[in-house]
Formats: structure tokens, sequence, C-alpha cells
């Protein structure tokens, strides 16, 4: 009898471990980027990214990791989690032969507690644009994001709190945002494809994804 209740409270703290995981089921009207078990839809070095309990997990000179379809106007929802000092970014609308002129980033840093965030901390359309607040949870923990696409509408929301509100159409010139700073894009941001890959950045430190869902809004 002690074995039975034994084995049920296992099978429950089990069962609450892997939903914590990875949840079974996308939100209404999304599909699963990454299914919690394996690399499907997805283009990756060999021995690199690998899935660890149901999360994406990065192993030493990963690399990037990039979804085999293309997208263009759409909804991203992800977890990460980052480790002290990690810096990674989620990329999307990008090719991925060229990920530094060839795309946009959304930045994921480990800049919890920042009280005036820049355009390289959690986040922040990378070079362009910073975010407007840190809502920001600190290494170790799990920060929910929301990147919303839709022609040259970019918003992103942190832990429920948009942070994000960018029209490109602004971004007239290469290497210039519209506040006057420079950027490192040649090209014009509005000039960018409004199709492309989406991609997860291996950038030295360790950082984990899970529950990635999109809904294509095109």
């Amino acid at each position: 009898m002690r074995y039975s209740k034994f084995a049920l409270l296992f099978t429950c703290i089990t069962g609450i471990h892997l939903a914590t995981a990875y949840a079974d089921e996308p939100p209404k009207g999304f599909s699963a980027l990454f299914n919690g078990k394996d690399l499907t839809g997805w283009n990756a070095r060999p021995n690199g990214w690998t899935v660890e309990d149901g999360v994406l997990t990065r192993k030493p000179r990963s690399g990037y990791i990039w979804t085999k379809e293309a997208y263009g106007d759409f909804i991203l929802e992800l977890e990460v989690k980052m480790s002290k000092r990690c810096n990674s970014g989620v990329f999307f609308r990008t090719d991925p032969r060229n990920a530094v002129q060839g795309g946009f980033e959304i930045q994921v840093f480990d800049s919890a507690g920042k009280k005036k965030p820049g355009k390289h901390d959690n986040g922040a359309l990378y070079d362009a644009q910073a975010p407007s607040s840190n809502p920001t949870k600190p290494a170790g923990e799990w920060n929910k994001f929301r990147i919303t696409c839709k022609g040259p509408m970019v918003t992103v929301a942190v832990n429920g709190k948009e942070i994000v509100k960018a029209n490109l159409d602004h971004w007239t010139t290469g290497n210039r945002n519209p506040d006057g700073s420079r950027n490192k894009f040649k090209t014009p941001l509005k000039d960018l494809p409004r199709t492309g890959h989406i991609g997860l950045q291996d950038h030295g430190q360790d950082v984990w994804y899970r529950n990635i869902y999109i809904k294509r809004l095109d």
C-alpha cells in the first residue's frame, strides 16, 4: 500500500515536471514550431542543439538553428531561460545565409533589473529600438516572449508587457535609426524582406527554449 502511494506521488510529480517543460497542446489558432521531442522542422548543425526533457537546449558551438519554413506575418510565442550573462536572440524574416544583415533580431539578454534598457538589452529590436521597460526575469527563470509581425509593424511583449512597438517603414536610411542613432544595418529596415526564416542564436552562453508556437497572419 505504501508503495502504491509512493508510485502515485512519483507519477504526479513527474507529470507536473513534464507539464512545465512542454505543453502538449498549442494555444488556440497556433501550431507548434517545436514538438518537444526532436528537431523536426528545424535545420541545425549535427551534435549541436538538442532536446532535453521537452526543452530545446543549446550545446557548445551549436550555432544558429533555423526553421525549415519561411514566415511573413505571424504571432510567435515562446519561453526562454537564460544563464548568467546570457546573450542570444530570436531572428525572424531572416536569410540564414546572411543573418547579420539579412533579417531582424529580438534580443535575448540577461539584463534583469536594468532600469533603462538599451537597444541591445532583452526584448529590444536589436540595434534599432530599445524596450520601453524591462520586465525580464532573472537568469534561471523562464521568460515568455510574444512577437507579432504584420506588414511593417513589429511588437514585442515580454512576460505579458508590451515593450516594443516599431513601424519598420520609419527606418528609411541605412545605418541610421529614426532617433538619429547609428545601427548595423546597411540596408534601411523598410527595405529588408518581409518574409524569411525564424532562428535561435547560440552566442556562446547556455540558453534554453520551450513551448514555441506560431500563428500565421498572412
